[in-house]
């Protein structure tokens, strides 16, 4: 597993932290990721993921209509939300490690009004897992590490494997969010 402690202590970039990561420790990472996610929602019910938690925080910047901007979040919501971010992260690593400059985002997030069954937020960790995996068999064996994108909110500038793990970066700063929710969620209904 990638540390990203660095990241967070700011002693670190995370093009510094990815510059060292290995094909296998990109894979690692994405499996711990979706392991997380799955140990969080353990003995959740269907009633736990479209639970709405209190979230005083609660701020969606990039809602799609002015309602949503203060809704909490459901469980179903966050966990679709979250791995969209990494989806697109892996999909856009591969064609940077392919070389092909960035041209934009490569985002589809599931409706998160449609998640309704701890069934579905299952299926859908163990499919996103899938494709994380078979992500990385798209680069070539040697991947065009020089082809970077910048990515002005971090600043850094990211090649293939910064990219990849960037979507994960945002996953895992949904954890915190994820169990919270279930804990809610659980005290909600007595368990």
């Amino acid at each position: 597993m990638i540390d990203f402690t660095p990241l967070a202590n700011k002693t670190k970039k995370l093009s510094e932290i990815a510059a060292g990561a290995s094909i296998d420790e990109l894979r690692a990472t994405a499996t711990e990721s979706i392991d997380t996610i799955l140990g969080l929602i353990e003995g959740c019910t269907d009633a736990d993921v479209t639970f709405v938690p209190v979230d005083p925080e609660a701020n969606d910047t990039f809602a799609a209509s002015s309602e949503d901007t203060s809704i909490a979040w459901t469980l179903g919501h966050v966990i679709v939300h979250a791995l969209a971010s990494s989806e697109e992260g892996i999909f856009l690593a591969a064609e940077l490690a392919r070389g092909v400059e960035f041209h934009g985002r490569s985002r589809s997030e599931v409706p998160w009004e449609s998640v309704t069954t701890i069934a579905q937020c299952r299926q859908y960790l163990e499919q996103s897992r899938r494709m994380r995996l078979a992500s990385l068999e798209l680069w070539p064996d040697e991947p065009h590490y020089e082809t970077k994108r910048t990515v002005e909110f971090l600043p850094d500038d990211l090649d293939a494997r910064g990219q990849y793990l960037l979507g994960l970066l945002h996953e895992k700063s949904h954890l915190g969010q994820i169990a919270e929710i279930v804990r809610q969620a659980k005290a909600a209904r007595g368990a």
